[in-house]
């Protein structure tokens, strides 16, 4: 059976739990990020029109850059750019995450501002559908144009996200899930308006009201009556743990240097990946990244312990 291996993990209710909030999280980004990018096109604009400076149409000629997350050296019109995005920033003095942007792109592509307020590792991305819960979320949670959706709420779903995404054995107790279906519910409830954000709504209660049953010809379903595709299962699952990876091998700076991730994290998940086969053949190169980062990290504390 092509899909036995993930027929047993749906078996453990704590990995079924980590899935369905998972597919929550997919419905969350798939529901506002049409809402996100018209908001940003509109903020852009704003931000443009207000600014005499920036009013003039000029653009970047110094081909402008980033340094990780670093951006001291700017022409004048990349440093007027960055003073705005400061401006608008509801956390200035925290980490910005500059390495995002492309910034001779800031006069023309209004999602390379949106950028400035991202997490970590959007900088390949550049349409607001190709991110993630978390780049959307953090938007909404930094950038002061979105100041009417309460920000407690965005930042408790913003926390449930890491959780999740940071659960070294990927699985979450019941008491976890009705915490975390509060949080989406009264953060979904302020932007029922939006039609994308209402049928998202609907998508996760249905998820979030069934036990997560699958449908394998020749094979009863795991409890509840609710049918869904084991293939959709599969996809989902896959996307759900290239996240969890992006995050693990994504590394932080802080003033400069490197901050790497937990070595039992990566332990764990490095046992996870590679003692199921099919996960293990999907994601072989990553496992080898993995592997190297294992490395890289025993070797770290090593040195420490030898200090």
């Amino acid at each position: 059976m092509v899909h036995e291996e993930l027929f047993a993990r749906l078996n453990e209710v704590g990995y079924k739990n980590w899935l369905k909030a998972g597919y929550c999280l997919l419905k969350v980004k798939d529901g506002l990020c049409g809402f996100v990018d018209d908001q940003m096109r509109d903020f852009h604009n704003i931000v443009i029109n207000s600014n005499t400076v920036l009013l003039r149409g000029k653009t970047c000629k110094n081909n402008c850059r980033p340094k990780n997350n670093q951006f001291q050296s700017v022409c004048p019109l990349c440093s007027e750019w960055k003073r705005e995005i400061l401006k608008h920033h509801t956390k200035p003095s925290g980490v910005i995450n500059w390495g995002n942007c492309r910034p001779w792109l800031w006069p023309i592509e209004h999602w390379e501002l949106a950028k400035a307020f991202m997490p970590r590792g959007q900088g390949g991305v550049t349409r607001a559908e190709n991110c993630d819960a978390a780049a959307i979320l953090n938007l909404l949670h930094l950038c002061d144009h979105f100041s009417s959706i309460n920000h407690l709420l965005v930042t408790q779903v913003i926390h449930c996200r890491n959780e999740l995404m940071h659960s070294c054995e990927m699985r979450v107790s019941d008491q976890w899930m009705a915490h975390f279906q509060k949080s989406l519910d009264q953060l979904l409830m302020q932007l029922r308006h939006v039609p994308e954000v209402a049928a998202a709504a609907r998508q996760i209660q249905e998820m979030l009201s069934v036990d997560l049953s699958v449908h394998v010809p020749g094979v009863d379903g795991v409890d509840g009556a609710t049918g869904i595709e084991i293939e959709s299962i599969s996809l989902w699952e896959t996307e759900l743990l290239r996240e969890s990876l992006r995050d693990l091998l994504n590394t932080d700076e802080h003033d400069g240097a490197p901050v790497y991730a937990d070595l039992q994290r990566v332990q764990m998940l490095h046992r996870f990946l590679s003692g199921h086969q099919d996960l293990e053949e999907q994601f072989r190169s990553e496992l080898l990244s993995i592997q190297g980062l294992e490395e890289h990290l025993q070797s770290l504390n090593s040195d420490h312990e030898k200090q």
